[in-house]
């Protein structure tokens, strides 16, 4: 397991370094950031002198390293926009982003896991088939509409929920959390359910599809035969089968609703780092994209490998095979 560990390690640095790479050719060829920083009418002296402080007058190779080492540290320069520096501006926003997309997916794994199972054990009875048709209008529906939709009814209409901001939020630190207050709650609502929908659709109709396969297995029927419960069946051996896939896919699915929640985040108005990131493409703050594509890159590799050793507890087959059994 631990060559296995140090192979995964290895092959996630270099991942990190080539999204580090890119990130760097922003800074390259998207713009020009003493332009930024000085205006259209700085002098040529000024120019030069920043050129000389910020290090962009070194050969390209001796640019990136200091890149690196700084993305190492978490320093990626100032935001061309507001001059603050890019760590504290990700810092504050990477609470509310966190926040909303792990709620998003506790939501989509504690109701789509119960309603795969539901519709595989059921099937072809009319609540399987009602389930199957939703999923479909949630697999179909686009993300802003489903949160337009969902501030036109319960905003709007009925007046229930808030439609945008985060609300009252505790400082623990750093930290920022709305989940210790009723204000902070009844702003959550409405963005986790849009973010977590298509979430919780993937994740049923896959729980539905590999239940199906593992109980028509020759390992099933033997079970049957042996006189073991439904019950003991279905949960204790079908759905442990099952596990493999949803674990794979809902841990992508984590890093996904990361990245991918700028959408939720601009129809809400929640001050998360896709906000932050629209804003930043909006008005060309190249340090501010830089950072948010090694961030997620990171989420990703990290959740890749939490992933990838969450099989070695849920399937013995991949603990023979890094042992040399085959």
């Amino acid at each position: 397991m631990l060559v296995f560990v140090l192979r995964r390690l290895i092959q996630a640095v270099i991942v990190m370094v080539a999204v580090a790479f890119i990130a760097f050719l922003l800074f390259q060829y998207v713009g020009d950031p003493v332009v930024f920083l000085l205006g259209q009418d700085a002098k040529p002296e000024q120019i030069q002198q920043l050129r000389i402080d910020l290090g962009l007058d070194q050969p390209f190779v001796v640019q990136f390293w200091h890149f690196i080492v700084n993305a190492a540290q978490g320093e990626f320069g100032l935001s061309l926009r507001q001059g603050a520096k890019v760590s504290r501006l990700i810092g504050e926003r990477l609470p509310a982003t966190l926040e909303l997309s792990v709620m998003a997916a506790l939501l989509a794994l504690a109701v789509g896991l119960p309603m795969g199972v539901y519709a595989a054990l059921k099937r072809g009875s009319v609540g399987s088939q009602t389930v199957m048709a939703l999923s479909l209008l949630g697999v179909s529906l686009p993300t802003f509409l489903i949160g337009i939709l969902l501030i036109l009814v319960f905003s709007v209409w009925l007046g229930w929920l808030p439609s945008f901001g985060r609300g009252e939020v505790v400082k623990l630190g750093w930290w920022s959390s709305g989940l210790f207050t009723r204000d902070g709650w009844s702003h959550l609502v409405l963005p986790t359910v849009t973010l977590a929908i298509f979430q919780l659709t993937l994740i049923m109709r896959l729980v539905r599809s590999e239940m199906l396969e593992v109980l028509r297995t020759d390992y099933i029927k033997f079970a049957r035969a042996r006189g073991l419960s439904d019950r003991a069946i279905h949960f204790g051996h079908a759905l442990r089968n099952t596990m493999v896939p949803v674990i794979t896919i809902t841990g992508l699915q984590l890093g996904s609703l990361i990245a991918f929640a700028i959408i939720t985040e601009k129809v809400f108005q929640w001050p998360g780092m896709g906000l932050l990131f629209i804003e930043a493409v909006t008005f060309a703050d190249i340090p501010i994209m830089s950072a948010y594509l090694c961030l997620i890159a990171l989420i990703f590799v990290t959740i890749n490998l939490v992933v990838d050793l969450l099989y070695f507890a849920v399937d013995p087959r991949l603990r023979v095979s890094t042992t040399g059994g085959h």
